[in-house]
């Protein structure tokens, strides 16, 4: 999933960013609030992870600017400070979560994925299309009682098409929120990945389940036949 983390600590945003690749998320980074609120403004994200404390603009007017202008991209907020001031501040502000520094890489991990289920109500913990179950939180995918056993870039791939279940998403839009807006390979690669998708998913039940929208892009549908 596409996050854009907005933190002026360096070290930090880039260990949060490694991390988090780490995981199947393709990652933005700012460092400061102008840029982040930037990002945040013209780019589509599936969730931000903001600092409180950013130079320039404080990431409380970043989460005010977004909320005002309707951008209602699940927000994680950072803070140095642990009082409940700040985090009744952070939420009245449209904060969908609080996490003090020092903060568990785990919880973070955890923390955000639950933000992206909780963006979509719809959407349940398991991600489901006809027999197929995908499960961000445990990184496990079964077709009826089969195990398949993915890569990281396979599971992010089918992750994000479980996210949008009988929607067309153009080889833009998955370049974009599995590898990344700077990607410059060739975009066959999308084409390659969902050949292997197919193999371990649909080969060996015998059903197609994921489709290519000839001219548009691919499509996981939501059946059993």
């Amino acid at each position: 999933m596409r996050t854009l983390i907005i933190e002026d600590e360096r070290g930090l945003a880039g260990a949060i960013a490694e991390g988090l690749a780490a995981e199947g998320f393709v990652t933005d980074v700012a460092h400061d609030g102008p840029d982040g609120l930037w990002r945040a403004l013209t780019e589509s994200y599936d969730v931000i992870v903001l600092d409180i404390m950013l130079p320039s603009l404080s990431g409380y007017e970043v989460l005010k600017r977004l909320r005002g202008a309707s951008v209602w991209t699940p927000v994680l907020m950072l803070t140095a400070k642990d009082g409940e001031y700040d985090e009744a501040d952070a939420l009245d502000l449209g904060a969908d979560d609080y996490l003090s520094k020092p903060f568990s890489y785990v919880v973070l991990v955890a923390r955000l994925r639950a933000l992206l289920r909780r963006g979509a109500p719809a959407r349940p913990a398991v991600l489901r299309a006809g027999d197929l179950s995908v499960d961000p939180a445990r990184r496990r995918c079964r077709r009826g009682e089969r195990e398949i056993e993915l890569t990281a870039r396979e599971f992010a791939l089918l992750e994000y098409l479980a996210r949008h279940t009988d929607e067309v998403l153009s080889k833009t839009d998955i370049l974009t929120h599995v590898w990344d807006e700077q990607f410059d390979g060739d975009t066959n690669v999308v084409e390659v990945y969902v050949g292997y998708l197919r193999r371990k998913i649909d080969v060996p039940s015998g059903r197609s389940i994921i489709e290519t929208v000839r001219g548009a892009g691919y499509r996981l549908r939501d059946a059993t036949g």
